[in-house]
């Protein structure tokens, strides 16, 4: 897989571009904001979905719980369940998309 210093990049890259899109979408989003924040922030979902990319597994079912939830928690201490998280992809689509 990539290495610490690699995942590192990606992430600062991904966290200012979300820093900067986030304003943004919330001015121009339509409906009422959730009102428990998330635990993984967008930037760990975004970077996540791109890992995923980079990799050579086929499901992501499989990369999200065996090798995120088991070998990346040093990176990602604070991991939510499989379903909880594809519910996260849902509304960090479009920052993934522009990105």
């Amino acid at each position: 897989m990539l290495s610490y210093s690699k995942i590192t990049d990606i992430f600062c890259l991904v966290d200012e571009f979300t820093q900067q899109f986030t304003p943004f979408l919330q001015k121009h989003s339509l409906g009422n904001k959730s009102k428990r924040p998330p635990i993984m922030s967008p930037s760990e979902i975004i970077t996540i979905m791109i890992l995923f990319h980079l990799s050579s597994f086929r499901c992501f079912k499989h990369f999200y719980i065996f090798y995120v939830q088991k070998h990346m928690n040093a990176e990602f201490p604070k991991t939510v369940s499989y379903n909880r998280f594809t519910e996260l992809i849902q509304s960090n689509i479009l920052p993934l998309t522009m990105f």
